[in-house]
C-alpha cells in the first residue's frame, strides 16, 4: 500500500485546482486562496488532454502532459524518474513512459509527431528522455512536454488545472476542504485521493482478507499445539501418575505442560518471523518477485518493514500459543493417580 502510495504521489500532484471551460495559470483568486493555506509548499499550471502519438507509421493514443518545468519540481517529481541527466524540455523535448516507449520502438534523441483533436496541427518533438515510475499505466499512457506547445495543440490560453503540493499528504481531504472554502463555485477542488479513491478500496479490501487468513492461520497453528500436548498427556499418563505419587502436585504438572507449549510457540514464533523478515529483506533488495506488469500497477511485489506489525503479529502468536496449552495442561493436571497407574 505505502510504496504504491509513494509512487502515485511521485507522478501525481496532492490537489488539482478546475475550473469549468478551463482556467488562467495565474488566476488571481486561486493565488489568493493558495497564499492562504499553511500546508501549501508549491503550485504550477497544468495542461492535460488525449493526443496521438506518431513515429513512422505507428500509431498510439496517449495522454499528452503541458507542464511549467520551472514550477512544476515543486509540485511532482517526473524527472526523478529519468535515468541519467536531467534534460530540459524546451520548446520541442519530450518525455515519455518506458512502457510505450517500447510499445512504439522509441530512444532518446528520436523525432516524434503529436496531433490534437482540437487543432488538428500535428507538432514535432524530440524524445528528450524516458521515465521509468514502475507504474504500468502511468508509464504506458503518458508524455510530458512543455506548456506554451501544449497549449498551442489543444489551441488554447488556459490550463486544465492548478496543481498543488502539500507538506503531508495525509492531510489531503482536510486541505482540500479548505482551499475549496476559499474558492467556491465555479472552482472546484480534487484530491490525489479522489482520482485513486477505488484503487485504495480494492487495497483496504485485500488488507482484511491477509488479515482474516493470518489470523486463520495463527489459530490452526495454535490447534496444532493443543492436539500434540492432548497427545503428549496420553503418552506420558504412566510418568504423570509416578509424579503425582511421589508427591508433585496438579499445579507442577499444568506448569510442565504449560511450559512445554510455551516454548514450541515462541521457537516457532522466532524461526517463522526469522524466515519471514529475511524473504521481505531479499525482496526488497533483489525484487526477487516480479509482477505482470500489465496486469497490476506496478512491476515487482512491494514490500515494506514497520516493525510494529512483526512485534505485535509474534507477540499474539506466542499469546495465543500460551492459551492453546490451557486445556490439555489442566486434563494432565486432573488426571487421577490411581486411574493413571491401574494397569501398569
Amino acid at each position: 500500500n505505502s510504496e504504491l502510495r509513494e509512487r502515485i504521489i511521485g507522478t501525481t500532484p496532492h490537489i488539482f485546482i478546475e475550473r469549468d471551460g478551463g482556467i488562467s495559470s495565474a488566476d488571481p483568486v486561486v493565488k489568493k486562496a493558495l497564499s492562504g493555506t499553511k500546508e501549501v509548499i508549491g503550485s504550477s499550471p497544468f495542461v492535460t488532454g488525449q493526443v496521438l502519438l506518431k513515429y513512422g507509421d505507428r500509431y498510439s493514443g496517449t495522454i499528452l502532459n503541458g507542464i511549467e518545468e520551472e514550477t512544476e519540481q515543486s509540485v511532482t517529481n517526473i524527472k526523478r524518474y529519468l535515468k541519467g541527466p536531467k534534460p530540459v524540455l524546451g520548446e520541442m523535448g519530450l518525455l515519455i513512459g518506458n512502457e510505450l516507449a517500447k510499445e512504439m520502438g522509441l530512444k532518446t534523441g528520436d523525432e516524434v509527431s503529436l496531433v490534437s483533436a482540437v487543432s488538428g496541427k500535428p507538432q514535432s518533438f524530440k524524445i528528450a528522455g524516458i521515465f521509468h515510475t514502475g507504474l504500468y499505466t502511468f508509464d504506458a499512457n503518458n508524455v510530458f512536454i512543455s506548456l506554451a506547445p501544449a497549449q498551442r495543440l489543444f489551441n488554447t490560453n488556459t490550463v486544465t488545472a492548478i496543481t498543488v503540493r502539500i507538506k503531508d499528504v495525509l492531510k489531503a481531504d482536510e486541505i482540500k476542504r479548505e482551499i475549496a472554502g476559499r474558492l467556491r463555485y465555479p472552482y472546484f477542488v480534487r484530491n490525489w485521493m479522489d482520482l485513486n479513491k477505488n484503487l485504495f478500496g480494492a487495497l483496504l479490501l485485500e488488507k482484511i482478507v491477509m488479515f482474516a487468513l493470518l489470523t486463520l492461520i495463527v489459530l490452526v497453528a495454535c490447534f496444532n499445539i493443543a492436539s500434540m500436548l492432548i497427545m503428549r498427556v496420553m503418552e506420558k499418563t504412566k510418568d504423570i501418575g509416578i509424579l503425582k505419587a511421589i508427591g508433585a502436585k496438579a499445579s507442577d504438572v499444568r506448569a510442565i505442560f504449560t511450559l512445554e507449549g510455551f516454548l514450541i510457540g515462541v521457537i516457532g514464533t522466532i524461526v517463522g518471523s526469522a524466515s519471514g523478515l529475511l524473504i521481505v529483506w531479499l525482496q526488497k533488495t533483489y525484487k526477487l518477485i516480479k509482477l505482470p506488469s500489465d496486469v497490476y500497477y506496478i512491476d515487482s511485489l512491494p514490500v515494506n518493514i514497520n516493525w510494529h506489525d512483526p512485534v505485535v503479529i509474534a507477540v499474539s502468536a506466542i499469546i495465543l500459543s500460551l492459551f492453546a496449552t490451557i486445556y490439555p495442561s489442566s486434563q494432565a493436571a486432573r488426571l487421577d493417580v490411581i486411574e493413571a497407574l491401574r494397569y501398569e
